[in-house]
């Protein structure tokens, strides 16, 4: 390795290292603002937060790594440019893709185990995370409920306003959903001013006791006909308790590892296998469901031939239901307004199901993709900002950080919207996922070319002749 390589590469992990450090601490002190409300005050001790906060560091690393990257490279090339070092190395016959050569191995390195750390560690601490934080919430019931949003706690599905007393066992604006059965949502509403949770060492049962509230309860009628009337029962209460069995929770400690698989615990070998079975299995339904609904309607598979289909025509009279009486026409029409209502719900209900069982689908293929465009956006960030600093001929944190922080926002936005649009299935996964790094690769071009070719990054001449041949027009100089 060459002199010049050894120099720029210290130059820019020095850069580079400080700034990582800086960006992973403030991300850090995020997700500490999010979740210590819900830690601290609650008989956890300091290990227990330390090992939690571990757990919750590697998903930052997707955030932080590209960010650095380019505040590094504006930094680092900025600085050589600004210092006249770039002009020192063109008149020696070194071009900036010479320069960057030595960078560029560095930063494929790193996209290699940004994609590795990917694949492996972070599905492992996201594992770990959520498992660290529903055992926490059995071991200590009162965490279980957390303020402004519904939180899991057996078969309830209950939303506080606000927590108060010692441990947060005293709860204000109470909205309590109790799990259905059948899993088609909850038919089962309570709502309360306040209420305390009540627990012991010693029992295995969560008790809620609620004060001054109303109890709603869906009612679905046997016959699709009164579906239509939305039926519901109503009462009020002045105190009413809730039994919760924690038997099964409470045998659980910190460290057990049981829970289900979530697209964001897989590697992507794992990825492919779920996303080969829960394609199988949608398109099995669809299959099944179809041929159900054809029997259903007493549609046919096959279709009889032309012939057989006039024949009968012949035989049979113009309207069918002249030949019954007005009793029997009714409740012919009657059973057919039955079935009619009753295969829509059908429908609408599985149309439901199947765009739910797409939408998981989605997120597992954003997954399986986020994991490569961590590798690629290193890439990018790099040839963006490596190229930006030699033009804009600043280092420091002055200028550096007002690109950056406006490129990176541009990245994160336009990625978290393709994300978004592609979860709700109105785009294709793939280019939810890759579309930031489609749409700011032109950019990375563009500015590598004019860098190379020592072009600024606006030419001011191009945008100001048109006014200055239009000045001249209006206003000729006189000689």
């Amino acid at each position: 390795m060459k002199i010049l390589d050894k120099y720029l590469l210290k130059t820019f992990l020095i850069t580079f290292t400080t700034v990582f450090v800086i960006l992973f601490f403030i991300f850090i002190l995020q997700t500490i603002w999010l979740f210590i409300a819900e830690l601290a005050g609650k008989d956890l001790d300091i290990f227990m937060i330390i090992k939690f906060l571990l757990f919750s560091m590697p998903r930052i690393i997707p955030l932080v790594l590209p960010l650095s990257i380019l505040l590094a490279s504006i930094m680092t090339f900025g600085n050589l440019a600004e210092n006249y070092e770039f002009a020192a190395m063109k008149s020696s016959g070194i071009s900036l893709q010479r320069a960057m050569r030595s960078l560029t191995i560095f930063i494929f390195l790193l996209s290699f185990v940004a994609f590795l750390f990917a694949n492996n560690v972070i599905p492992y601490a996201e594992y770990k995370f959520i498992n660290f934080r529903k055992n926490i919430a059995q071991v200590k019931p009162a965490l279980a409920i957390a303020e402004g949003q519904f939180s899991d706690v057996g078969p309830y599905n209950i939303k506080v306003n606000k927590k108060s007393g010692d441990n947060g066992n005293i709860l204000t604006g109470i909205t309590i959903h109790k799990k259905s059965s059948v899993g088609d949502g909850s038919k089962t509403v309570i709502k309360a001013k306040d209420g305390v949770l009540i627990s012991s060492e010693k029992s295995s049962i969560l008790q809620l006791v609620l004060n001054d509230g109303n109890y709603y309860e869906d009612i679905v009628p046997k016959k699709y006909t009164d579906r239509e009337k939305l039926p519901f029962a109503k009462s009020s209460f002045k105190k009413y308790t809730i039994n919760i069995d924690l038997s099964q929770l409470n045998a659980n400690t910190v460290d057990d590892t049981d829970i289900s698989n979530t697209n964001t615990m897989l590697t992507a070998n794992e990825l492919n296998y779920t996303l080969d079975s829960l394609s199988k299995n949608l398109k099995t339904e669809i299959i099944s469901y179809s041929e159900n609904i054809n029997l259903r309607t007493g549609i046919p598979n096959t279709v009889a031939p032309v012939q057989e289909v006039k024949q009968k025509k012949k035989t049979l009279p113009n309207n069918l239901l002249s030949l019954y009486s007005n009793e029997q026409k009714s409740e012919i029409l009657k059973m057919a307004n039955s079935n009619v209502v009753s295969t829509g719900y059908s429908i609408e209900s599985t149309k439901a199901s199947l765009l739910n069982k797409q939408k998981n689908i989605n997120n597992h293929l954003l997954a399986f993709y986020d994991k490569f465009v961590i590798a690629f956006a290193c890439f990018l960030m790099f040839f963006i900002g490596a190229p930006l600093g030699a033009i804009i001929r600043k280092g420091g944190l002055g200028l550096p950080i007002v690109f950056a922080v406006l490129i990176f926002i541009a990245f994160h936005f336009i990625n978290t919207f393709g994300k978004r649009i592609a979860q709700e299935n109105e785009l294709s996964p793939f280019m939810g996922a890759w579309m930031s790094s489609f749409i700011l690769s032109p950019l990375a071009i563009l500015l590598t070319y004019r860098a190379t070719n020592d072009i600024g990054l606006i030419n001011m001449d191009v945008i100001l002749a048109p006014f200055q041949k239009l000045f001249q027009k209006l206003f000729p100089s006189q000689k």
